[in-house]
């Protein structure tokens, strides 16, 4: 996961560039949306000394609904690269750095990583892996590329 930067001038404090989207953004942000929830950010902007960093998505689930009053971050990833363990290394490490940030921002906020179901199934749906994300207590939010909808959630 290499990150490019979009320099279009939406930046963040003292002049920080966000990094590029994900491919699936617009598919979580539509999932995400036919779930119900409002989208509050895109992307959520966190805070890191001098810098931002940005999580993909902010959200929120409307008063009256069955999730009302809760708040979620989400950030999108592809799992694309050569090396699927360096995608699974790196999407730990930038998990575990938002959720400390998010933490000091907004603590009942809950961040979690969305991948598709094939990605799932493919390099998470695995007992090693598995026990990772229990013991780093990573929560997933799997979706559909083709249907664009949210598939489960894994708390």
């Amino acid at each position: 996961m290499t990150l490019s930067y979009d320099r279009s001038g939406c930046g963040g404090r003292n002049g920080a560039v966000m990094p590029r989207r994900d491919i699936y953004h617009e598919v979580v942000k539509r999932a995400l949306i036919a779930d119900g929830w409002t989208i509050t950010h895109d992307p959520y902007p966190l805070p890191f000394g001098e810098e931002s960093l940005f999580v993909d998505l902010g959200a929120e689930m409307p008063l009256g609904a069955e999730k009302a009053g809760r708040k979620i971050a989400v950030e999108a990833k592809r799992f694309l690269g050569r090396s699927p363990m360096t995608e699974l290394e790196r999407a730990v490490g930038q998990f575990t750095v938002y959720r400390f940030l998010l933490q000091r921002e907004e603590a009942d906020r809950a961040l979690y990583l969305a991948v598709s179901g094939a990605v799932y199934d493919a390099i998470f749906d695995v007992s090693d892996v598995r026990d990772l994300i229990a013991t780093v207590q990573m929560r997933l939010l799997l979706f559909s590329p083709e249907t664009q909808r949210i598939i489960r959630w894994i708390e």
